[in-house]
């Protein structure tokens, strides 16, 4: 008997230990698993960017100013879509524009200009202009 008391009281023992080993690695994970559910790390934000644009039409004539507030480079490119079938549609040449800078674009149809927009593309660094 003497035996059966002293095997049970040494895994008793033994029990005890190890679940007071795995006590403190459970909370600390769970601590982890709950910070990391509650407030998520939100992506960063990208940098403004990009020229602002005014396009005007008069007659078959467009006209474009695009200013670049931002310290980063970027490319904008004139397209103009013209009404008679007839008339050829234009794409400008894409234009650099740098920062703190003003670019002038322009484009004319034979006739009347049914549409006119510009993109913009921003420029990688190590591209020429």
């Amino acid at each position: 008997m003497r035996g059966t008391r002293h095997r049970t009281r040494t895994l008793l023992a033994a029990s005890a230990l190890v679940a007071g080993l795995f006590v403190p690695v459970g909370l600390y994970v769970a601590e982890h698993v709950r910070a990391a559910g509650a407030s998520e790390p939100s992506a960063p934000e990208p940098e403004p960017s990009g020229a602002e644009c005014r396009t005007s039409v008069k007659g078959s004539r467009v006209v474009a100013y695009c200013h670049n507030p931002y310290p980063s480079t970027d490319r904008v490119q004139l397209h103009t879509e013209c009404t008679r079938w007839w008339d050829i549609d234009a794409d400008s040449k894409p234009v650099s524009v740098g920062p703190g800078r003003t670019v002038r674009l322009d484009d004319r149809c034979w006739k009347e200009v049914r549409s006119a927009w510009v993109t913009h593309a921003g420029e990688k660094s190590g591209e020429s202009p």
